[in-house]
């Protein structure tokens, strides 16, 4: 074929390609709709299944290969689907495993989206939902029926932060071959293995799936949405795949990159606001405002003896009730006087963040039309914000109100 004479043919064409051998610290990031193939019998045979080619942008490229690879690292198991979302995460594997007539049971405490999506989507398509109480694995294994498919398990709760008996419930469901899913994002895969929840004969106790929103600490910008689906099977990591393709779900090249960039940090970032988080709520625990702290790792937390028995570790999230005397406005303008905590949803990025919520809705066991506040512990000095609840406390409920010293 004769050299393109035309500036604008030959710029699209043009013969040089950069020398191999090229490394740096952080991963290239590689844009493509349009995958070429070398010859015909590589367009024909290339499989979008399997990693050991390309074949379409949506389908992978090496950034999004290179994440998916370093999440499976991450939550201890084999393979990794990236998702727009951490709530396209949860949908995509109800998509896959639920069909007409089944039954998918979901902890009262559970991320309160996906909780919707059986609500609604699900049950539009005749999947049936019952939500279960976390506190009572018991309680599971009885309500497993011949109709159900799937069950959640998240560790904490969403908002109220429950830690339930991981090993019960996992037992529970295992005992009636049940397929089970965990919402790992809270853990981050650095609290708890989820595939390897208990040790036990002849394998380990662990989760079928392991669901994260990478939203949160992988990405710990605040700035990237994006969920991971991850398992061990690889029959049923394909029965997900296959349903992730044909639903064209799939991140951008930019986006991944982000996260690659935050994963060696991911780590230091989590122990910095764990640490941060527990002096935070240590401090709150002292307080009279105060009716109850909802932390793992604080004792008296529920669920705190199944926290230590497994983790040593906790994310840097926490809610409070506050004393019954004190009125929802009360509350709003404690919430609204805060300074460095800002009022947002998410969490695990460098910002303290602030949420209150109607324990009534958050689930039918929490039948109750108080208050509760929740916290994101962010990158700032855990005395700056003490100092900012202090204060806080003192505008919205008045000086004397159990004031101490501050650690300022």
């Amino acid at each position: 074929m004769a050299e393109p004479k035309r500036i604008s043919t030959t710029l699209i064409h043009h013969p040089y390609r950069a020398p191999d051998g090229f490394a740096s610290v952080q991963s290239a990031v590689h844009k493509a709709s349009t995958v070429l193939f070398p010859n015909a019998a590589a367009l024909r045979h290339r499989n979008w299944k399997d990693k050991t080619g390309y074949t379409y942008g949506l389908h992978g490229t090496p950034t999004t290969f290179t994440l998916e690879a370093r999440i499976a690292t991450l939550e201890g198991g084999l393979q990794t689907l990236l998702l727009p979302s951490g709530l396209a995460a949860i949908a995509l594997v109800d998509m896959a495993i639920l069909r007409s007539g089944d039954e998918v049971l979901i902890p009262e405490n559970a991320y309160g989206p996906g909780k919707e999506f059986a609500r609604n989507e699900l049950a539009g398509w005749g999947v049936s939902h019952r939500f279960y109480d976390p506190s009572d694995p018991q309680r599971l294994a009885d309500m497993i029926g011949t109709a159900t498919r799937l069950v959640w398990i998240e560790a904490p709760g969403s908002v109220t932060m429950e830690f339930p008996d991981l090993g019960g419930l996992l037992r529970a469901a295992k005992s009636r071959s049940v397929v089970c899913a965990i919402d790992n994002t809270w853990g981050a895969g650095l609290a708890f293995n989820a595939f390897a929840v208990e040790d036990g004969a002849p394998a380990p106790i662990g989760a079928d799936v392991v669901v994260q929103a990478l939203t949160k600490f992988p990405s710990g910008g605040g700035d990237v949405l994006m969920g991971s689906v991850t398992t061990r099977d690889s029959e049923l990591h394909l029965r997900l795949k296959s349903t992730h393709m044909r639903m064209g779900w799939g991140v951008g090249a930019n986006d991944a990159e982000t996260v690659l960039r935050s994963l060696p940090s991911l780590d230091l970032r989590y122990a910095a606001q764990d640490a941060t988080a527990r002096r935070v709520a240590n401090w709150m625990a002292g307080r009279p405002e105060l009716a109850q702290i909802l932390h793992p790792a604080i004792e008296g937390s529920p669920g705190h003896e199944h926290w230590k028995r497994i983790c040593s570790r906790a994310a840097g999230l926490f809610s409070v009730i506050f004393d019954a005397r004190f009125s929802d406005a009360q509350i709003d303008a404690f919430v609204d006087s805060l300074r460095l905590f800002k009022l947002g949803y998410s969490w695990a990025g460098p910002m303290s963040l602030v949420v209150p919520y109607s324990l009534g809705s958050l689930g039918r066991r929490l039948n109750s039309n108080r208050t509760l506040v929740r916290f994101s512990i962010g990158l700032e000095a855990a005395e700056d914000l003490i100092a900012d609840i202090e204060s806080s406390l003192g505008q919205a409920f008045g000086p004397g109100e159990g004031e101490r010293d501050s650690p300022t």
